[in-house]
């Protein structure tokens, strides 16, 4: 009998074990193919709450985000497309992995070692987001997907010596993974075979209202963990200033609606950027562990944010260049104001700032960063 009820224990502790298994899933498909005829990869990880996320192979793009609301009805929180094409053939980077260098590089050039790097300009005559064909621009190779506990995805890329103006061999790593507690969780990892800079983000820009809802993203209240950010010239390079935020519409220190803050125009800097397109410091700068960077709640749908992040950084973006001419997810077009990033990552222009967090790669040493999304809902 007791040989009976141990096994009987241990086929029960099997099952259980078994269904948390399959708590979130990860199933492989194709996201159409490119006009040479290369077939694009997608990846779907959905856990049991009903929140789902499809990663492309073409950028290491996130190109969906499907989340429920109060009342249990699911929507995508990112924009984007329907279709490969408009990945390929739009600049406006929604989901991919940035890299080499995230955000902007002065003039497209810097220093390592006393030798001058010239990079490709692409942006006001200056280096944005690796250039004119960073790694948004290219196909992922899949390396791994595994359903359990935690769904995941992990997509590697070798960016060549020389590309796009950058010195050494880059070989890079990110993995998407969703856990059945609502984490979205980015992860990278890179090494170099020469002294380099490199700089990733993932470039998703949110509406917590949902896509389909045509509703403002401006309407989400935000709080963010900074108590500084950097001004920067007309062309959105730092000027070297770190401002306090304080008693001005950069302050989102206490929760407030975003559209309260980028709508006041008598500020200098939000006349510079159309709106925010500015790096925060968040508390606590580098460290080992994800910390509280961003909380951001949307009161009619009831989903929540929260951005925890390894990075000293977060770009925060309102979308200030979407223009209302591009047709994005079932058809609709993406306004200014329509979504907003945050972009964790070191700051802008930090290869020509030497007060600022490094952004130097040495060979022997790896790049890694965690970023992850909890994703909640309230009543």
């Amino acid at each position: 009998m007791k040989s009976f009820a141990v096994a009987a224990g241990l086929t029960l502790a099997s099952l259980l074990m078994s269904s948390t298994a399959l708590a979130a899933t990860a199933t492989k498909g194709d996201f159409g193919a490119l006009k040479d005829g290369t077939k694009i990869e997608a990846v779907e990880l959905k856990n049991s709450k009903g929140v789902s996320a499809k990663v492309i192979a073409y950028g290491a793009t996130l190109q969906s985000l499907i989340v429920p609301d109060k009342t249990g009805k699911a929507d995508d929180i990112v924009i984007g497309y329907d279709t490969i094409d408009g990945y390929v053939d739009t600049p406006q980077y929604l989901g991919v992995t940035v890299g080499r260098y995230a955000n902007r590089i002065a003039l497209g050039k810097f220093s390592l070692d006393g030798k001058e790097y010239t990079l490709a300009t692409n942006n006001n005559g200056n280096h944005l987001h690796g250039g004119l064909k960073g790694w948004d621009k290219v196909v992922w190779k899949v390396e791994e997907v595994k359903s359990g506990p935690t769904a995941s995805v992990t997509l590697s890329y070798v960016s060549p010596d020389g590309e796009e103006g950058y010195p050494g061999t880059v070989k890079v790593f990110v993995t998407y993974a969703l856990s059945d507690a609502n984490d979205l969780t980015i992860s990278y990892k890179a090494t170099t075979d020469k002294p380099t800079v490199v700089n990733l983000t993932n470039h998703s820009l949110f509406n917590l209202g949902g896509v389909s809802s045509g509703r403002s993203a401006l309407d989400a209240t935000l709080q963010l963990e900074a108590d500084s950010y950097l001004p920067t010239t007309a062309t959105a390079i730092p000027t070297g200033e770190i401002a306090s935020v304080k008693g001005t519409p950069f302050d989102f220190t206490t929760p407030a609606l975003i559209s309260s803050k980028v709508r006041d125009a008598r500020h200098p800097q939000i006349l510079v950027g159309l709106g925010i397109d500015h790096n925060y410091l968040v508390r606590g700068g580098l460290t080992k562990a994800p910390k509280l960077a961003v909380t951001l709640t949307d009161a009619t749908s009831g989903r929540g944010l929260k951005i925890l992040t390894t990075e000293p950084g977060v770009q925060m973006y309102t979308g200030n260049f979407l223009d209302g001419k591009i047709p994005g997810k079932g058809g609709q077009v993406t306004r200014m104001g329509d979504a907003v990033a945050f972009e964790t990552q070191h700051y802008p222009d930090s290869p020509n700032r030497p007060e600022f967090p490094t952004t130097r790669l040495n060979p022997g040493q790896t790049y890694t960063q965690t970023t992850v999304h909890h994703i909640f809902v309230t009543q």
